[in-house]
């Protein structure tokens, strides 16, 4: 099952009335509900913004036997949009090929994989004549990666759960999510009063939850040797950094190309960032336009490769969770501006005007425009409460990890849909994170082990008698 819905590439694309996030993602969630479907659940389709495949919710007697219905709901939270493949994959990133005990493919662990482990933890309780109190709906949504809008749209129409978990983070409990800040920083980019070297266009990254793994620019010259001299320039700094830079004509200009490798963005120092790489390259180089220059010598001042944002003056950090995490996720550059798209995670005790004040001194210096794009919220339970306890308590039974504890991320899940939530899983402890990234992949004995822990989960959670 997994495997066939690997297949499909459901990045979100431009949409229609019929399919808001393109036919890859409605592909996908029809695969889920006719699978559903077919195995006796019920379904709901919420005009193809999101859905949810449920059973149960019936009162019953101390016999077993029902006697009445519960609206109460126990939601399950994931996602089946997947942020776009990148390059440089060993295996076709929607071939689904088994290699060593693992599925590769995009959207493996980030989110399908999990999906589809809670949909058979549902499916063997059913299968087992597990009747639960509360409705236990594994809801569906589709654009995760990219602004949330259909679960927004669903949760208009359909019931919050009252208590639940997404399959979307890492082992044991997220009881807390920093909060996600998304903006740009733009420049003014006027025409240049000299002649010399021009910076034609420059773009890089996909996403502005990803760390960027690819950036490109396209340069200018009438002079004959500035290209050799850029060769040149690309060759040392290849050798001395051991980054990959490569430079190629490309009829009358230059084109420079930078490679990075791809992560998540609330987890930036598993990757290397294409555009940092090639803005400290840039810094090498003397445009005509002072503009240019300055964009390119404010970048490298002030971003970098940091990745807690100091100096941009907003390292911000609190006990809780710890420090700000600042990510870059695209950029462009043209001749009328030059925009960064900066993701940034910040402390579960602040919020998003901590952060724009931080950062506007360095902003105003440099005379940028701040352009707000989106704010999540952090998120927090305590440690001790009843549905954490519960929670660990069944990770332990399953692993026997005594060790791992409860534990707060920068990324940001559908545990913030509604109150009562949190992030359950999937990544255990010690594997390797490669949400985001090329040859994504999922250990098939580790989906079977968090299929268990999740039947358990949902066998206590629906419990009448827990009171959370």
């Amino acid at each position: 099952m997994l495997q066939e819905l690997l297949a499909i590439r459901s990045v979100r694309e431009p949409g229609t009335a019929d399919m808001p996030f393109g036919k890859g993602v409605h592909d996908a969630f029809l695969y889920m509900l006719d699978r559903a479907k077919q195995d006796g659940f019920d379904i709901e389709n919420i005009d193809n913004y999101g859905g949810h495949i449920e059973f149960g919710g019936y009162h019953l007697d101390e016999d077993g036997e029902i006697i009445g219905t519960n609206e109460e709901v126990l939601g399950i939270l994931g996602h089946l949009d997947v942020v776009p493949e990148g390059n440089d994959w060993d295996f076709p990133p929607y071939g689904a090929e088994i290699f060593d005990g693992k599925i590769y493919g995009r959207g493996a662990i980030d989110n399908k994989g999990p999906v589809v482990a809670s949909y058979f933890a549902m499916k063997v309780l059913k299968e087992a004549g597990f009747i639960p109190e509360k409705k236990v709906r594994l809801i569906l949504g589709l654009d995760e990666e990219t602004g949330w809008k259909g679960m927004d749209k669903y949760l208009q129409k359909a019931k919050k759960p009252s208590i639940g978990f997404t399959p979307d983070a890492q082992f044991p409990v997220i009881h807390g999510e920093k909060g996600i800040l998304v903006f740009e920083l733009a420049k003014k980019i006027n025409k240049a009063t000299a002649k010399g070297l021009e910076l034609r266009s420059f773009k890089g990254g996909s996403a502005a939850n990803m760390v960027a793994d690819h950036a490109r620019v396209v340069v200018r010259s009438d002079q004959a040797n500035t290209y050799d001299q850029i060769k040149d320039e690309a060759a040392r700094y290849r050798t001395e950094h051991q980054r990959k830079v490569n430079v190629k004509g490309v009829g009358k200009s230059l084109e420079i190309a930078t490679q990075g490798i791809s992560a998540h963005g609330a987890r930036p120092e598993s990757g290397l960032n294409a555009i940092s790489v090639m803005m400290d390259f840039l810094g090498k180089l003397s445009f005509a336009n002072d503009d240019v220059n300055e964009f390119i010598a404010f970048y490298n001042e002030h971003i970098g490769f940091e990745l807690d944002g100091a100096s941009m003056g907003c390292a911000l950090s609190d006990e809780a969770s710890g420090n700000l995490i600042f990510n870059i996720g695209m950029m462009e550059m043209g001749d009328e501006a030059g925009i960064i798209t900066v993701n940034i995670r910040y402390p579960v005790t602040m919020d998003e005007d901590a952060v724009y004040d931080a950062i506007m001194p360095v902003v105003n210096r440099y005379n940028l425009g701040v352009v707000k794009l989106s704010n999540q919220s952090p998120i927090y339970i305590p440690k001790d409460a009843p549905m954490v306890n519960t929670l660990m308590d069944i990770y332990r039974n399953h692993t026997g990890d005594s060790e791992s504890e409860a534990i707060v991320i920068g990324g940001g899940t559908y545990a913030r849909a509604a109150e009562n939530l949190v992030a359950f899983g999937a990544l255990f402890p010690g594997q390797a994170d490669v949400c985001h990234q090329k040859n994504e992949c999922i250990e098939i004995d580790k989906m079977v082990l968090m299929c268990k822990i999740y039947a358990d989960a949902i066998y206590e959670l629906s419990k009448p008698e827990n009171d959370y």
